[in-house]
C-alpha cells in the first residue's frame, strides 16, 4: 500500500488500485426491505464494490414539519413523511448487511446520530460515510472517529476551511484514514455545476485521496473524475429511474451502473502509471516511423564522412538523425553503397597520421588514408 492509501476491509483505495465503486441505494428502497435486497443483488451483479445505506432515526434528524416539502420528489409529501417512510429499522439493517455479505458486496451506510453510529459498529461496518450535510456536526464528527475505521467524508455546500475545520476535529479524535469525498448537493447536478476541479484542489490542499459522490445524470461526470485523481465513485443506484422517490432520477439503474463499471474499469486502465516511455505496443512503429541516417552517395572505404554524403529516411533501424553531427567526420570502415543505412560498426573515429598507431587501423588502410584526395562528390 502507498502512503495515502485506504483498506476498505480487503480492498486497497487509493491511485494506482482499481477504483472502489459504491451503488448509493440510499433510501431508493422507499422503505422496502425486499426491494432492497434486490437491490444489493443487482448492484452485486453489476460489479458494485459496495453497496450504500442511510442509518438515521428520523426524530433525531428533523423537526416534524408540515412546511418543509421534499424537494426531489416533485409532491406535497413532507421530508419528515418521506424520511419516516424509508426509515429501516435496526433488523431490517442486519438483515440487509448478512444478504450483502451473502453475496459478497460490502455493506456500508451513513449515520445521522451517534446510536446509529454504534449500531453499524456493532454490525461489523469497515467503513463509515459522513453526509455533505453533517461536515459541521461536531459531535457526531468525533463519535465516527472515535471508531478508529477509515471515513469518507463529502464536502457539498463546504468552503474550503469547513473542510479543514472538520478534519482537524476528526483527527483530533482518532481518525487516521480519511478520504475526502467531492460532492455537489444538488439533484440532479447539471454539468456546468459539477466543478470536478475540486477534485485536485482537495487532493493537493489536504494531502488525501479523493472520490466523487455524484448526483448528476449519467455516467459521464465519474468518469472524468478519475481521469482527475478520483480513487473511489459514489452515485445513487435504483431499479427504476422514473419511480417516485426522492433520489430516483439522478440514480443509476443496473445497465447504467454496469455500463459505468465498464468505462471505469477503462479509463483506469488508460490512464497507466505515468512514466512517459514508449509503450509495448509501439516498438514497431518506433521501427518503421522513424528514420535512420543512410548514405546520401556511394561513399568509399577510408572516406571522411561529410554532411553531403547524408540523408534520412525511414526505417527507423540504424543510427537516428540526432547523430548526424557526431559522425561527420568520422571515417568509413567499408564501401557504403548508396542507401544504405549506417551503423556503429560501418564508422571508425577520424584518424591522423600521428594517431595511426592508437587508432589501430591495418597498414593498407593507412596508406588509403593518405592518398585519397578526400574530394567533394556529388550525388
Amino acid at each position: 500500500m502507498k502512503e495515502m492509501d485506504i483498506l476498505i476491509d480487503q480492498n486497497v483505495v487509493g491511485l494506482g488500485s482499481k477504483v472502489f465503486v459504491v451503488a448509493e441505494i440510499g433510501i431508493n428502497h422507499n422503505g422496502n426491505v425486499s426491494q432492497a435486497i434486490k437491490m444489493i443483488d443487482e448492484a452485486a451483479g453489476s460489479g458494485a464494490d459496495a453497496v450504500k445505506f442511510q442509518s438515521f432515526r428520523v426524530d433525531k434528524l428533523l423537526i416534524p414539519s408540515q412546511n418543509r416539502y421534499a424537494q426531489q420528489m416533485g409532491s406535497m409529501e413532507s421530508a419528515y413523511q418521506m424520511l419516516r417512510r424509508c426509515e429501516l429499522s435496526w433488523e431490517d439493517q442486519e438483515k440487509l448487511k448478512k444478504h450483502a455479505d451473502e453475496k459478497n458486496i460490502l455493506f456500508l451506510s451513513t449515520p445521522f446520530d451517534e446510536e446509529t453510529v454504534d449500531f453499524l459498529d456493532s454490525l461489523g461496518v469497515p467503513a463509515y460515510k459522513i453526509a455533505s450535510s453533517d461536515i459541521t456536526h461536531v459531535p457526531l464528527l468525533r463519535h465516527v472517529a472515535s471508531k478508529g475505521k477509515p471515513i469518507f467524508m463529502s464536502t457539498g455546500m463546504s468552503f474550503l476551511s469547513e473542510v479543514g475545520d472538520a478534519l482537524q476535529v476528526l483527527r483530533s479524535s482518532g481518525a487516521k484514514e480519511i478520504l475526502l469525498m467531492h460532492c455537489v448537493s444538488a439533484y440532479p447536478t447539471p454539468p456546468q455545476n459539477m466543478n470536478l476541479r475540486s477534485l485536485e484542489t482537495l487532493q493537493s490542499h489536504f494531502e488525501l485521496p479523493v472520490g466523487l459522490s455524484d448526483h448528476s445524470e449519467g455516467i459521464l461526470m465519474p468518469l472524468i473524475a478519475v481521469a482527475l485523481g478520483a480513487v473511489v465513485i459514489e452515485k445513487h443506484f435504483t431499479l427504476d429511474k422514473n419511480a417516485s422517490g426522492a433520489d430516483h432520477k439522478c440514480s443509476m439503474d443496473p445497465e447504467d451502473l454496469r455500463q459505468l463499471v465498464k468505462g471505469l474499469r477503462n479509463v483506469e486502465a488508460s490512464l497507466g502509471d505515468g512514466r512517459k516511455r514508449p509503450s509495448d505496443i509501439e516498438e514497431e512503429g518506433r521501427l518503421l516511423g522513424r528514420r535512420s541516417i543512410v548514405a546520401a552517395v556511394d561513399i568509399r572505404i577510408h572516406e571522411t564522412i561529410a554532411p553531403w554524403m547524408l540523408s534520412f529516411k525511414r526505417p527507423g533501424s540504424g543510427l537516428e538523425p540526432r547523430y548526424q553531427e557526431k559522425i561527420t567526420g568520422m571515417i568509413a570502415r567499408r564501401n557504403i553503397g548508396k542507401n544504405t543505412i549506417l551503423q556503429w560498426e560501418d564508422l571508425a573515429p577520424p584518424v591522423s597520421p600521428e594517431s595511426v598507431s592508437e587508432n589501430n587501423f591495418m597498414e593498407q588502410d593507412v596508406a588509403a588514408l593518405r592518398q585519397h584526395p578526400m574530394k567533394k562528390r556529388h550525388a
